[in-house]
């Protein structure tokens, strides 16, 4: 079935699209920048990178990093970024659920081969 993937462009040009919405949600779940890259299958330093275009994107850190330690270094989400995350999840279910009759619709009409993405 056809979906939808949004991205919000602020007026800064930056951007929160589903890609750094799923490396928050692993932070949030693994408490570690360099564990999510490493579930992502994407390496470290891109995924610093996501997190430091968000973090300089706010008036307020989206993930804060903890130094190592006895147990070694990690990251969370702030509360703006659990906010932020949460607010993203909400509108991207909106417009799916807004979407379903005319991405069904559009489906339908959909070749199984559409040749060379271009």
């Amino acid at each position: 079935m056809a979906k939808l993937k949004l991205t919000l462009v602020l007026d800064s040009g930056a951007r929160i699209g589903p890609g750094k919405a799923a490396l928050l949600e692993s932070i949030q779940d693994t408490g570690s920048i360099s564990a999510s890259a490493r579930s992502m299958a994407m390496d470290y330093k891109r995924a610093w990178l996501l997190v430091d275009s968000l973090n300089k994107a706010f008036d307020t850190p989206v993930v804060e990093r903890t130094t190592g330690g006895a147990g070694g270094g990690g990251a969370r989400l702030t509360p703006f970024g659990q906010d932020l995350l949460s607010r993203y999840q909400r509108l991207q279910g909106a417009v799916t659920k807004l979407a379903t009759d005319d991405l069904a619709a559009i489906e339908q009409r959909a070749l199984p081969e559409a040749g060379p993405k271009v």
